[in-house]
């Protein structure tokens, strides 16, 4: 049986308040491409489906559109939420599509959640756990000692009686220790949100979500998809692509990538003025960083002819050094709880950031805020 591994497609997601969702409709383009031309027999889908919880009409528009020409093919669908998700939007109509060939992660009751396909080899578990917080798992497991992301982890995949002898595959959406990360992820401060790879070895294939860089961790099928598109500064020199798992008999996974090729790039530039204006038109997300001693005043202007969608400008020279945001300030829908208290906390503070002790109690406020049941707030 052969599967396509995404992850975190944030639909809806802004780059410095420019939409993003003609990108995102021109990659899920070329993933339905690529799912054809495999003969995917499943599409697993590792959380982070969209940038909000409550998002746009027109990214669940788009999405919508995505899970439908999956399952007019007959290829199945699987979709985990992500930490950005709201998981009751997210479950909404599952029993309903379920019937289409789309399993969608239920409201979480403490059970890690299954559905078993079967191919020539046999059947394939493919179990589903959305991303959990400690306090989730401690509400839904009294009799289980949580205190950790490891511990609530560990205790759901603990009580779903793994078979190892079967083949099992996960689809997961948190952070494994080990992982390399960028700017573009939320986590906690001093990595109180890791969790051990230890925890699934007993599935013959990881699904990752969560962290925006392709990459494997400690082995090739713990695996994380990595975003489809570059979302940040921080991810101008990853390689986006899908990987494609051909799951065979028991203990014979191969995995391999195909690159994923974007509409416009998210790139950083840096030289002399002149040499900036004489590289060919483009509309690729860019970082503008000249090195004149004595830039012309309406540098940024002149820039932005060549560079329409320049979202930043800067001038480091032997005199100054100077960054700023062409458009507005990155919009706050499009910031972490962190970032916001930092800006905050430098416009009361003359320009000083905040230390790692305002941060940790940060972190645990908010941590306090998501342990309060809804209907308690």
């Amino acid at each position: 049986m052969k599967f396509l591994h995404l992850a975190d497609l944030h639909l809806g997601k802004q780059m410095n308040d420019i939409p993003m969702l003609a990108d995102q409709e021109a990659i899920l383009e070329q993933i339905l491409s690529i799912a054809a031309e495999e003969k995917a027999d499943a599409v697993l889908i590792a959380g982070d489906v969209y940038q909000r919880s409550a998002p746009q009409a027109e990214a669940m528009t788009l999405f919508d559109s995505f899970l439908s020409r999956l399952t007019e093919r007959g290829v199945k669908v699987f979709v985990i939420s992500g930490n950005h998700d709201s998981a009751q939007r997210i479950s909404y109509f599952s029993s309903l599509v379920r019937g289409a060939g789309v399993y969608v992660t239920e409201a979480f009751d403490g059970r890690l959640q299954r559905v078993t396909l079967r191919d020539g080899d046999g059947d394939i578990n493919v179990w589903m756990l959305p991303f959990l917080r400690p306090a989730q798992v401690k509400r839904a497991l009294p009799e289980e000692k949580i205190a950790t992301y490891q511990d609530a982890v560990a205790a759901v995949i603990r009580r779903a009686q793994i078979d190892p002898k079967e083949r099992n595959v996960l689809i997961c959406h948190q952070f494994i220790t080990g992982s390399e990360l960028c700017d573009s992820e939320e986590h906690a401060v001093g990595g109180l949100d890791n969790v051990d790879a230890s925890v699934f070895d007993d599935f013959d294939y990881v699904a990752l979500g969560h962290i925006h860089k392709p990459q494997r961790v400690g082995r090739d099928t713990l695996r994380y998809a990595g975003s489809p598109l570059k979302y940040s500064f921080s991810e101008t020199k990853h390689k986006k692509s899908v990987a494609v798992v051909d799951m065979q008999k028991k203990g014979y996974v191969q995995v391999r990538t195909i690159p994923l090729y974007p509409l416009r790039d998210v790139r950083e530039i840096t030289g002399l003025m002149d040499e900036v204006m004489r590289m060919p038109y483009s509309e690729d997300y860019v970082w503008i960083t000249i090195r004149d001693e004595l830039p012309p005043p309406d540098a940024r202007v002149t820039l932005s002819v060549n560079f329409p969608n320049m979202l930043k400008f800067s001038v480091q020279n032997s005199r100054t050094k100077y960054d700023v945001d062409v458009l507005a300030q990155k919009s706050m829908e499009n910031k972490s709880v962190t970032e916001l208290f930092s800006d905050f906390y430098s416009l009361q503070n003359n320009g000083q950031t905040p230390g790692e002790k305002h941060l940790q109690v940060l972190d645990r406020v908010i941590r306090e805020l998501e342990e309060t049941p809804d209907e308690a707030r």
